[in-house]
Formats: C-alpha cells, structure tokens, sequence
C-alpha cells in the first residue's frame, strides 16, 4: 500500500527546497526574464528550473507515477498515479515583484487527488493534506471558516485574462457579491486562494478558466478542513472541468448565486 503520508512529508520537504531557489532569484529579478507563452500568459526561467526540480524528486518519492505539468518538463500520464505540478502559481505577481505565489503539488490516484501541497512562499506557509487526513498549515490543523451566510462572508476570485467570451455573465456574478458580502479580493494565485479558504481567511472561492495544476492540491486541502468544492454546476468536474466554486458552509449560496447569472435563464 501507498504510504500517503511519507510522500505528503517528502514532498513538503521537496516545495521548502524549491520555495527557497524561488526567493532567492525573486530578489534579482527583472522584466527582460520574462517569457509569453501566449497573451498575458507568462512563463520564465524560474518556473521552468522549479518545474525540473519538483519532477526530479516527485520522481525518486514515486517512481511509477506519472506528470501533468504546466510547463511541460514531463507529459507521460501513467494509469494508476499522476503527478499535477504547477512550479509557480501567481507568475505574473512574481514577474511585477508582488509577493503572492505559491508552489502546488497534487498527487491523483486515477481520478482522484489522494495527497496535495500548497507552500506559499513569501510566508513560508506550507499547507497540505492526504485523503481521509486532516488538513493542515504547517505543523497546525486547519478548518474552513464557520461563516454561514453571504453577508458576513469575504470572498476570493481571479479575472480572467486571456478568455473574455463570458466577461459579461462574469461581471454580474461579481456585481452580485459586491453587494452581498464583506467584499471580493483577487490575489492572483488560486492555489494561494484556495489554501486561505481552507484555513478560513475567506469564506470561498471561485473561478473558471483554470487548468488542473492550479486546483489540484488546493482543492483538497479545502476538502480535507471541512469544505466543500464544486463545479459551477455543483457537481465534481472542478479538477479538470477549468470552472471550481470552493468554500465553508456559505458555498452552497455561492453556487446559487453564480448559476443565476452564468447559465441563460430560460
């Protein structure tokens, strides 16, 4: 049998090495580093060296797994464990020198993520848990906040930036919880958002547009506190779906109030 929390050690440690090479280049680094991948989709030498070092030892921890990366060191998916890596979720904040970004690391086994790792690396926050554990920041237990209601809640979101098809519909979810809540903060890392639902500094979270190395390892961490994750439709496809909706006992009134404004009203 897999020992799950032996990986989760192994890869907490794995992120405090890689969240140190990143803070260490962050303090010489310069915009003519930067790369596009495509339209306001940046990339640069740091993701990519943190990319190689997390596979490096994500290989050693578990040989027969196999990668889901965002910048594409190692692409053979294997049947039964997959790695979903993203080496530097919030690259645009690291690129303008704006200290929100986060390493995250999700261990699926088939379908579903067993084991995942947030390190915020500004903080030195490590948030993490394994399947049926639960979660924690650092060495302390985490749980979602006990906020019930809209009203009294604080919610996180991201803009999109590349895809503006749906910019209207998005526009009225965000209208709607402006009035309805505390108030809406875009920190530009989901994982960072998701790890700060799961230990109550927002009540929820949602997004569209995302890709599985975003959410993988957030996703359920927020689970493993006491939350709960969903697509926009309330259903399961938020890992690979590119949609998630996550949050304490206000995210069923989240999912509501998204789905009156993002599907056509007949």
């Amino acid at each position: 049998m897999t020992d799950l929390k032996a990986i989760n050690n192994a890869v907490r440690e794995t992120c405090l090495q890689v969240a140190g090479f990143i803070q260490h280049e962050s303090e010489g680094f310069s915009a003519d580093k930067i790369e596009h991948k495509g339209f306001n989709d940046l990339v640069s030498y740091v993701d990519k060296e943190s990319e190689h070092m997390l596979v490096k030892a994500c290989k050693k921890i578990l040989p027969a797994a196999g990668f889901i990366t965002e910048e594409g060191t190692e692409t053979v998916r294997k049947e039964e464990f997959n790695w979903i890596i993203d080496p530097l979720d919030g690259t645009t904040n690291f690129t303008h020198g704006l200290p929100v970004f986060a390493i995250s690391v999700a261990l699926m086994r088939h379908d579903e993520i067993v084991a995942g790792v947030v390190h915020e690396v500004n903080r030195n926050e490590c948030f993490h848990a394994i399947e049926g554990e639960p979660a924690y920041c650092n060495e302390q237990i985490i749980e979602v906040s006990g906020i019930a209601s809209l009203e009294n809640s604080l919610l996180a979101t991201g803009f999109p930036y590349y895809n503006f098809d749906r910019m209207e519909k998005y526009l009225q979810i965000l209208n709607a919880f402006m009035q309805q809540t505390h108030g809406l903060r875009r920190m530009g890392s989901a994982a960072v958002d998701l790890a700060y639902v799961a230990c109550g500094r927002f009540e929820g979270f949602f997004e569209f547009n995302l890709n599985s190395w975003d959410v993988a390892a957030g996703a359920l961490i927020v689970k493993q506190a006491g939350g709960t994750v969903t697509d926009f439709k309330g259903g399961g496809n938020y890992t690979f779906g590119r949609e998630i909706i996550a949050g304490g006992p206000a995210q069923s009134q989240m999912v509501e109030v998204i789905q009156q404004h993002w599907y056509d009203q007949n």
